[in-house]
């Protein structure tokens, strides 16, 4: 008896002490989140809605960009011959794409373009001598069928992707190309990329770079994938449409600066302050791989995040002190393309949806209102999922991932503002081509005497640390019992999103999502 009395007592003063705590530290913490994260949602809203109506002005009006700026297209001149087409230098860098390799060489020297006015580089800085042997022997068959085509390596991995792009820009023959398209090691351009993009750079003096749309061929491989599409159909059919249209800059998704792990927003940035205007053309596609597994899109969105945010710090005042541009793009690269896009839709996403609701359900001193919780993010959401109309029946899912996935851009943001940790980390985004997938038997043929060109990789043994994700599991242990507490005591409602945002979270911490790949 003397026992449970003092168990009761000793629970009563935590109980005090919980209170004491809660009304004087956690509330006003409390309160003040929910009034920055209240502020960020709108912030966020205002840009997409603001970006949004750009855009669909655009499609109404069809202003497209033939529209916007001289086009005309490319022909052999009467007396010059192929001397009226610019000399054109296509780089693609590549680091062990043994499975993309000959998808991404084919694809460039297959343009149509007179094959005496462009030269292809390809800068391989593959660590893996059987891949490097492979790269080399493609770039020989090419280059025996007549395509201008250079195979470059270096002994160092130095600035990574921004390095070897450097690099490949010192060798003599650079010095007869006009303009330089690039390629990443999984692009696919379509056989009329250059005929329908370079006489955008010939015709406007003033404008420094085209960009194409991506369209992805595995977008349908898995829920993961179809989920990235939807993110990045928004990106382009909507973000850079818009900032094509109004700023003439826009992300450029591609001198070189090995400063950050963004080299190609680097570039961007620097050649917009310098006065240069950008154009989105979005009917030229080029193919492209989404990551199909977790850990693979993790390291990718990890570089997305952190560099930007890290090129932010860095170029915040270069960018103010710039006397080449207006106030008006200054405010746009700040506020709107680096602020709100890099550091507050991070920020926001995770500290509100994550922290902030979960933690107000067991704080009854705290209400967050109705239109912050409910209408904004909607609102928010569907301006995003419109990006692609077919897969609007799986945004709950889109929404439940990217909130997921806010706890690791977060992180990575963080580190690039305070330039620690692994903020120049790079790891290559692991591509698959279609090595993971079932070929096809319809013609079987006894292989028994057949000789891989690459070694099968040997089956490693997987620990329990490297197959789960404790972060994800702990967060959505958190969230759960939140929802619990809710249901049981409160009800407010809340339960029923904390319930599905949990489970999302261990969903995703115990590996089911993405394809599985052995050995990978």
């Amino acid at each position: 008896m003397a026992a449970i009395t003092e168990t009761a007592a000793v629970m009563a003063v935590l109980v005090q002490v919980w209170n004491l705590v809660r009304v004087t530290l956690v509330v006003p913490l409390l309160r003040l989140a929910i009034f920055l994260s209240l502020m960020m949602t709108v912030m966020i809203l205002v840009e997409k809605v603001f970006v949004g109506m750009v855009s669909l002005t655009v499609r109404i009006i069809r202003l497209k960009p033939e529209k916007r700026y001289r086009w005309e297209p490319m022909r052999p001149d009467l007396e010059t011959g192929n001397l009226a087409y610019p000399m054109v230098l296509i780089q693609i860098p590549m680091y062990n794409e043994k499975e993309v390799y000959k998808l991404s060489i084919g694809a460039a020297c297959s343009l149509d373009w007179p094959s005496d006015r462009m030269i292809i580089q390809v800068l391989d800085d593959s660590t893996d001598p059987i891949v490097k042997d492979l790269v080399e022997l493609e770039c020989q068959k090419w280059k025996s069928n007549g395509v201008k085509i250079t195979y470059e390596v270096r002994d160092n991995r130095q600035g990574y992707k921004a390095g070897a792009l450097k690099e490949g820009m010192k060798y003599d023959y650079v010095q007869e190309c006009d303009y330089v398209a690039m390629f990443d090691a999984d692009f696919q351009p379509e056989s009329d990329f250059l005929l329908r993009t370079i006489p955008f750079l010939v015709y406007n003096p003033d404008i420094a770079l085209v960009q194409a749309r991506w369209k992805f061929v595995n977008a349908d491989e898995c829920m993961m994938t179809r989920i990235q599409e939807m993110s990045l159909d928004y990106h382009f059919k909507i973000e850079q449409e818009a900032g094509s249209s109004t700023f003439a800059f826009f992300g450029f998704n591609g001198g070189w600066k090995d400063r950050t792990t963004v080299e190609d927003m680097d570039l961007a940035v620097r050649a917009g302050l310098k006065g240069w205007k950008f154009v989105y053309v979005g009917d030229v596609h080029v193919k492209s791989e989404l990551p199909s597994t977790f850990k693979a899109y993790r390291y990718q969105q990890h570089r997305w995040s952190c560099g930007p945010a890290n090129l932010f710090k860095k170029m915040a005042m270069e960018i103010v002190t710039n006397e080449n541009v207006s106030m008006w793009k200054k405010f746009h690269l700040l506020y709107s393309f680096f602020f709100v896009g890099k550091i507050v839709a991070h920020t926001v996403t995770f500290i509100f949806y994550c922290i902030v609701i979960p933690v107000s359900v067991i704080v009854p001193e705290v209400e967050i209102p109705q239109w912050g919780v409910v209408y904004v993010p909607t609102l928010i959401t569907f301006c995003k999922a419109f990006g692609t109309p077919s897969s609007i029946h799986l945004v709950i899912f889109w929404l439940l991932f990217e909130n997921v996935m806010s706890l690791h851009r977060i992180k990575a943001a963080l580190t690039g503002l305070l330039d620690a940790g692994r903020v120049n980390e790079w790891i290559v985004t692991e591509k698959l081509g279609d090595a993971h997938k079932p070929k096809n038997t319809d013609n079987f043929q006894d292989s028994s005497n057949i000789q891989p060109l690459i070694n099968k990789p040997k089956k490693t043994q997987t620990n329990i640390w490297q197959r789960f994700y404790f972060s994800e599991i702990w967060i959505g242990l958190f969230m759960l019992s939140c929802g619990c507490f809710d249901l049981a005591t409160r009800q407010q409602g809340y339960f029923i999103y904390l319930f599905l945002q949990g489970f999302a979270f261990l969903f995703i911490g115990f590996g089911y999502v993405g394809t599985y790949v052995p050995g990978s």
